[in-house]
């Protein structure tokens, strides 16, 4: 007997979200697969690594529809149209509706970079990486009406290196989500997929970040800010430091010392040391910051402040 077509919709806007639907479209061949529908935005001021999946679905030929604010119910009605048996909604800032919830057989399988039960909510790889986490996990699950919340279908534990920039560790997330979505999409397909509730009592959740989150602040040790650079850096916006002529963004650093050598303990934090072709070395409130990478219209003198 010929096992049934799974019939997808894909939902998503960012790069990983693009990665994940051309994983699931590489699948047709091996796979009794079919993206019934793609769910988008044109545009995102939200997301720092926004991509709208629209031309993939264009050049596959599948039906996209592109989400805004309060369209809930025209979203609900478009997905309910196409019936599908599961929805793969990875890279959406965004909770779903149970009207949307509701509508495929096997459910709405979700993605979070993070360990769950603990570090639900936002900015998963930027807070792991901003609190020097040494791992996190790339899961999937089974998305209900809360945050991160629902019952786990695939996770794996991703190491991260104290070398990590956010760059480093996007990859590598998608390289680990590629290697896990067609293993649960098989058992999905063949229906040996587990889902394992979480332990609600262990969560956390990380909030929304702000522009002052990824202020420097030379009060700071030379160790924490290193996260921070390396947390704030591409995909994302970047560490800033504020100037009298604007906010200056940071993109690398490494710390010259973790902690305050005798000769300059009674210097203030913000003090620049020596600037050099190397980069700039910061007084920091324990250690001695470099900054390797950023844009400095003009370079800062030995004995200033930042």
């Amino acid at each position: 007997m010929e096992t049934p077509v799974l019939k997808i919709v894909f939902i998503g806007c960012v790069e990983f979200s693009y990665k994940a639907l051309e994983c699931i479209l590489s699948l047709r061949s091996q796979f009794p697969v079919e993206v019934v529908g793609v769910v988008t935005r044109r545009q995102s001021k939200f997301n720092a690594d926004f991509a709208s999946l629209d031309p993939l679905a264009n050049v596959n030929g599948i039906p996209c529809f592109f989400a805004s604010p309060n369209q809930d119910d025209e979203m609900a009605q478009w997905i309910a149209r196409l019936k599908p048996d599961v929805i793969y909604c990875f890279g959406w800032s965004y909770l779903l509706p149970k009207s949307i919830l509701n509508i495929p057989r096997l459910g709405v399988i979700g993605y979070h970079p993070a360990e769950l039960p603990k570090n639900r909510g936002r900015h998963p790889l930027i807070w792991a990486l901003a609190l020097g986490l040494d791992h996190t996990a790339s899961t999937f699950f089974f998305m209900d009406e809360g945050a991160d919340s629902g019952d786990i279908l695939h996770q794996e534990i991703v190491p991260i290196s104290k070398r990590d920039y956010a760059r480093d560790l996007y990859d590598r997330m998608i390289q680990i989500a590629m290697k896990q979505i067609p293993i649960f999409t098989q058992q999905l397909i063949d229906g040996t997929y587990r889902r394992i509730p979480q332990d609600h009592s262990r969560a956390n959740y990380w909030r929304k970040r702000s522009s002052k989150d990824g202020e420097i602040d030379w009060r700071m040790s030379a160790g924490t800010i290193y996260n921070l650079v390396r947390a704030m850096s591409r995909p994302y916006p970047g560490a800033h430091i504020r100037t009298e002529s604007g906010d200056v963004r940071i993109w690398r650093c490494e710390v010259i010392a973790e902690t305050t050598p005798l000769e300059y303990k009674n210097m203030e934090p913000g003090k620049v040391l020596r600037v050099s072709h190397e980069g700039i070395d910061v007084k920091c409130g324990e250690g001695i910051i470099r900054l390797t990478e950023h844009e400095f219209s003009v370079l800062p003198k030995e004995g200033e402040y930042l």
